[in-house]
């Protein structure tokens, strides 16, 4: 009988006026949240909210667009091109600008800001041979833009407008994204104004469309079409997952095969461009080519174990440190190397002078090798 009283002393003192202050504090939350300086919650609010949670109900993504939307332009370029009959130019952006009497050429393209003070990405191939370029903000400000730089290998080129306290996109950790998320595209498809499709990531990683040198592709069948091209690929909290570049189809429009650049290798293109005016990639000096059955079992190993080095540069970071034509690399720093673009992937953004660790295998022994990264020769104009 003791115990039994302390316990319901215990109930009494403690447990029961903890309970009572829960009870009202919900209370307080629910019918006069001012009084705790929160916004007012309506019921139909917490019910819609519970019914997205239980994915049913009306699902909304107007709150990752309000944060993308402001910080995604049109982009327009002009070309001059001589014209004997001085005809008279397209109204666009540079109407008003004295460009002359020459013939224009126009093109429309999308590009998102990234910082705030007014650096923009877009497609290389957006800006490529333009004389000049107009950002055309979502309030409808328009603003010249200068080249900070561009990088035809991945198709990026990096924009300068001169404005201040810009809205901007975070870049995400696009490693991070998994097949099924979705994913929001903002761009200017057409010419038509800034549009938002939705759809899923259908595939990461794809390397094999033999378009750019260095290629890890987002794939998408959230429509992207003719102007959609340097625009955003956001994820549903608004953050920046990829550069939308380019559509497959057969006949021009859309068909649910839509591919953006991930915003892991804008990071190292943008930074690299910022800081050197041009992007600074790491190299080991070494040509490669898939591990076949065929060949793999000609050299007595699996054929997913790495990838063949079939030549090494005289005197590259891998020639000095050792390395053969013949050896199999099958990891660099303890990252396994199946797929010869993700190594040249990897290797490229390793800075110049660091050091990485090579497991090869040499006439199927294991051997581990150091090699200094070197500067990755200029291989494109």
């Amino acid at each position: 009988m003791t115990e039994k009283r302390i316990m319901i002393r215990f109930l009494n003192q403690f447990i029961y006026p903890a309970l009572s202050g829960l009870v009202i504090a919900l209370l307080v939350i629910l019918f006069a949240p001012n009084w705790l300086g929160l916004p007012q919650i309506s019921v139909n609010n917490m019910l819609n909210r519970g019914e997205q949670l239980l994915g049913i109900g009306e699902v909304s993504f107007s709150s990752a667009v309000k944060i993308a939307a402001p910080a995604v332009v049109n982009i327009a370029t002009a070309t001059l091109v001589n014209d004997a009959n001085r005809s008279r130019m397209p109204k666009s952006p540079f109407t008003e600008n004295n460009l002359g009497r020459a013939k224009v050429e126009t093109s429309l393209g999308s590009g998102v800001i990234i910082s705030p003070d007014g650096y923009l990405l877009t497609n290389n191939h957006v800006i490529e041979g333009a004389d000049r370029i107009v950002a055309v903000l979502k309030d409808g400000r328009e603003e010249s833009a200068s080249i900070v730089g561009r990088d035809p290998e991945t198709d990026l080129a990096v924009l300068k407008i001169d404005l201040k306290d810009l809205p901007n996109l975070n870049l995400a950790n696009s490693g991070q994204t998994e097949v099924g998320d979705v994913v929001l595209a903002i761009g200017n498809p057409f010419g038509l104004g800034q549009t938002v499709t939705m759809g899923i990531i259908s595939a990461t990683g794809r390397n094999d469309l033999s378009l750019n040198t260095y290629e890890d592709f987002i794939q998408t069948d959230a429509a992207i079409n003719v102007g959609n091209s340097g625009g955003a690929l956001i994820n549903t909290r608004g953050e920046l997952l990829g550069i939308n570049t380019l559509l497959f189809s057969r006949g021009g429009g859309n068909e649910g095969v839509g591919f953006a650049i991930p915003s892991s290798m804008a990071r190292f293109v943008t930074q690299s461009i910022i800081k050197y005016g041009r992007v600074v990639r790491g190299w080991l000096g070494i040509e490669s080519q898939p591990l076949t059955s065929r060949l793999a079992e000609a050299y007595g190993v699996k054929s997913n174990v790495g990838i063949l080095i079939s030549g090494v540069y005289d005197d590259g970071p891998a020639d000095r440190a050792g390395l053969k034509r013949g050896d199999i690399l099958i990891a660099i720093n303890n990252i396994s190397t199946s797929d010869g673009r993700k190594v040249m992937n990897m290797v490229a953004q390793e800075p110049p002078g660091s050091e990485v660790t090579l497991q090869v295998l040499r006439n199927n022994q294991p051997l581990v090798v150091k090699a200094v990264v070197a500067t990755r020769p200029n291989m494109v104009n």
